[in-house]
């Protein structure tokens, strides 16, 4: 998709992928994705993403998915880059979307962690992050997006899940970049003070736990949505890529 004919949702989730990609050296991989269908759509309905590599150790993957459908009015772009398994370094989230006439996004570190045990890590990661919530959460033209309780216990404090006119989506890029910076100089180098704070924790155990949360159907009721457009083993298959950051059958 060209830049002239971008929306504001896909704008957004472009800036940010490519900035990701610069700052950590990942390198795109060929997916069996590269257009994605669903069995009751003859046209293509968005496609997939997926680099891995690059310089930074702590960063195991970047994904992006994007699903686009302009008869049914669905313009949705996510872009998750995944720290590795046995790395404090909290995962990025952008998911940011156009559908039903409004806009909507969703912007967070992912904890990795017990964030209330562990102050020093909570300070160093996240303490950042808080000028740039309280701004975002004030700006005019949010209102906060519905989700369950068992779903923010997924995520961080600081996360920001709103939905926005467009005017809001466009004035939220200054904070989506504030928070991928910060990111990115978690993925250069965590502190140590507040990587060792975190001996007590089994990060590949814990993340593989939060990772199958975060993308179970049972909480996050997207899931049934996607399947409708793309049919359950397509969706699987890319639940699959989300939990375990690598495609079916290349590991």
């Amino acid at each position: 998709m060209s830049e002239a004919v971008m929306s504001p949702a896909a704008e957004l989730s472009a800036l940010v992928l490519d900035r990701l990609v610069a700052g950590t050296g990942v390198s795109e991989r060929p997916t069996e994705w590269t257009t994605l269908r669903g069995p009751a759509f003859p046209e293509p309905v968005g496609s997939v993403r997926y680099f891995t590599g690059g310089h930074a150790e702590s960063v195991a993957s970047v994904v992006y998915i994007g699903l686009v459908l302009p008869a049914a009015g669905l313009d949705s772009h996510m872009v998750f880059a995944f720290g590795a398994d046995d790395c404090p370094l909290p995962h990025f989230t952008l998911d940011s979307v156009h559908a039903g006439g409004a806009y909507a996004f969703h912007l967070d570190l992912v904890q990795r962690a017990d964030l209330a045990a562990h102050p020093v890590y909570t300070d160093t990661v996240y303490g950042p992050l808080t000028k740039p919530h309280a701004r975002a959460a004030e700006a005019p033209g949010l209102t906060a997006a519905a989700i369950s309780p068992r779903q923010r216990s997924l995520m961080s404090p600081w996360m920001l899940v709103h939905r926005a006119d467009e005017a809001a989506l466009r004035a939220i890029t200054p904070v989506a970049e504030e928070y991928l910076e910060h990111w990115l100089s978690l993925a250069a180098a965590i502190p140590a003070e507040a990587a060792g704070e975190l001996a007590d924790t089994d990060l590949p155990e814990r993340d593989r736990r939060l990772r199958t949360a975060l993308f179970s159907r049972e909480i996050d009721p997207v899931w049934g949505r996607v399947d409708r457009l793309l049919g359950a083993t397509t969706t699987d298959r890319l639940r699959h890529l989300l939990i375990t950051g690598h495609p079916e059958g290349t590991r």
